[in-house]
């Protein structure tokens, strides 16, 4: 039967207790993670958010009522007990924070008792993902994720704590706003007093922050609650926090200074990683050259190689085609020390390049004997192959594998498979932190689905002020003032210096397709703002939940949210979405339609 725990109250929490202690009644409270009956003496782990105490209960020194009691204790009953630390008896555990001590219990209440849980509450749990969902507040009792919730508070905190050393003022944006087009799909909400009208919940703060700036706040920071309807993945959510923020009267290189120095302050007080600065810079088109990806990894290289030029005159049809076509070019990785790779895998790579866009992929496996495999050596010569190889820096033992196409596919392809292999050959160490700030990404990007330019960012982000005179003649060679802070191959902060030009900001819309009504129609409170005069400023927003799983090592930021949803936008645990009453939907002026 659960006890009260009147009268009594806790001293500490678990792992706090210290050998200074020793000698010293305290009193813990927690959840049983074991017990371990010997018959005279019983041994039972205690476990709260800080980590594990070992308790004694032993007959002699606890009374009869209360040895009984510590022999029905079972996993995760709640309980409160007091006693006197000592020296633990036994060997110590070199893996407890309080492996040298443990616990003389003399008293015990059970404040509440336990079911079995339908999987063991432990670290680096083997339970599928489904049940630990569904029962996520046992989930959330294991050491591993209450350690990354816990970063996740403090990382909060810290950033609080820096953001406001630096004159930033934490202000909220509104959670019901106007449907705008940011990109992914808006969360409506409808309206019961306004029938017909829907509210939107935001996807960032993005106009409102500007708004502020227009205001007067020149330094504004906010932990934001952003949504977006999209597909799910890993490091995706529905609903997600932003570390978000704006300055006035600024340019590229101050965002990035204080960002810097950001970054280097929470490495340092959340996990005592010193983080080299001023962080490495590179430009879109560099990032994308040498590894495919505007978030590069730099952890490892096997970067791409540019080999049109040696094969532009081969008889390989596939690389001439590939040549021809605008911005067409072939590119090959170097997969150090696979080149022994049997037909079957060879086979897998091919099919998952054709899954990345790919037509197929050729090859040039160098032997550690020497012997040479090519996949089109019927189509070059000796010296042309030669020439390939050196240009590769192939050596025995060499795997190296050619993409040709349309620069865009030729970079997700090898893009794709130089971290497939990075995973596959176990290149990257987590504990590893590399940064690169990338620059200067293109203003616009050509949609062939809309046949019209889009903004690769938003649409108020500046252009570079050299290549402005271009947005007539050549739209897609203009360049952004834009940036994105990289972390490991993610992306984990974006922004850029916006447009406070009425003149450029008009030509954005044009060129994007909007007419002047159209954007006035959608944006109009920001544009009739920017009447009234308006700072140069820019901005910058983090992913805190991609922040925060990449500090913990997680795999996905499930892992660092308390409660997420999987990959249908569901709550297991909750069960949302769901219906509603008929009521419900009567009072909001909405009529659900009938699946056919």
């Amino acid at each position: 039967m659960a006890e009260s725990m009147k009268g009594m109250q806790r001293t500490c929490r678990c792992a706090e207790v210290t050998e200074s202690m020793i000698g010293q009644e305290i009193t813990l409270m927690g959840w049983v993670q074991k017990s371990r009956n010997k018959g005279s003496i019983i041994f039972v782990d205690l476990r709260d958010r800080s980590g594990i105490m070992q308790l004694i209960f032993e007959e002699g020194t606890i009374d009869a009522e209360g040895f009984e009691k510590a022999s029905k204790l079972r996993s995760e009953f709640v309980i409160a007990v007091r006693g006197v630390v000592r020296a633990r008896a036994g060997a110590v555990n070199e893996k407890l924070a309080t492996g040298a001590l443990e616990m003389d219990a003399r008293y015990l209440r059970i404040l509440a008792e336990a079911e079995t849980p339908p999987f063991p509450v432990e670290e680096n749990s083997r339970t599928k993902d489904e049940i630990r969902l569904k029962y996520r507040y046992l989930d959330l009792r294991r050491p591993d994720l209450q350690k990354n919730i816990m970063l996740r508070s403090e990382v909060a905190y810290l950033t609080r704590e820096f953001f406001h050393g630096e004159g930033f003022l934490e202000i909220e944006t509104p959670m019901l706003g106007k449907s705008t087009p940011e990109g992914a799909r808006d969360y409506l909400v409808p309206s019961r007093v306004h029938p017909g009208s829907f509210y939107a919940l935001p996807q960032s703060p993005q106009l409102f922050k500007q708004l502020l700036m227009c205001s007067g706040y020149d330094r504004y920071i906010q932990l934001a609650r952003c949504f977006r309807d999209e597909d799910l993945r890993a490091d995706r959510q529905p609903e997600f926090t932003q570390i978000d923020m704006e300055l006035s009267f600024v340019d590229v290189d101050d965002v990035i200074d204080v960002n810097e120095r950001y970054l280097k302050f929470l490495f340092g007080k959340a996990l005592g990683v010193e983080i080299p600065t001023p962080i490495q810079r590179m430009t879109w088109q560099e990032a994308m050259d040498r590894f495919g990806s505007d978030k590069p990894d730099l952890r490892f290289g096997m970067e791409l190689v540019n080999v049109s030029e040696i094969v532009k005159d081969t008889n390989f049809v596939v690389f001439r085609n590939a040549l021809e076509k605008k911005d067409g070019s072939v590119r090959g990785i170097n997969v150090k020390g696979q080149g022994g790779l049997g037909r079957k895998k060879i086979d897998k790579l091919v099919e998952f390049a054709k899954g990345c866009g790919a037509g197929g992929l050729a090859y040039i496996q160098i032997q550690e004997s020497g012997e040479i495999k090519c996949s089109f050596s019927k189509f070059v010569t000796e010296d042309e192959l030669q020439a390939l190889i050196q240009a590769m820096g192939g050596e025995k033992g060499d795997l190296l594998l050619f993409a040709a196409d349309r620069n865009k596919i030729v970079w997700n392809v090898l893009g794709a498979l130089r971290l497939h292999f990075a995973e596959e050959l176990n290149l990257t160490d987590p504990k590893d932190f590399r940064f690169v700030w990338i620059t200067e990404f293109p203003l616009l990007e050509w949609s062939d689905e809309e046949e019209r330019y889009t903004a690769m960012h938003h649409p108020f982000t500046m252009p570079m002020e050299e290549d402005w005179d271009k947005i007539d003649s050549d739209p897609g060679s203009v360049r952004a003032k834009a940036y994105d802070i990289v972390l490991n191959g993610n992306e984990i902060g974006g922004g850029s210096v916006r447009i406070h030009q009425d003149d450029i900001q008009e030509k954005m819309f044009e060129v994007l397709g909007f007419t002047k009504e159209q954007a006035w129609e959608q944006f109009s409170f920001l544009l009739s703002a920017f009447k009234y005069g308006v700072p140069p400023h820019a901005g910058l927003a983090y992913g805190l939940d991609r922040l925060v799983m990449l500090m913990a090592g997680a795999d996905s930021i499930r892992e660092v949210i308390a409660f997420p949803k999987v990959k249908d936008a569901s709550c297991l645990m909750t069960e949302a979405p769901a219906p509603v009453a008929e009521k419900q939907l009567e009072e909001l002026g909405i009529k659900v339609a009938e699946e056919e």
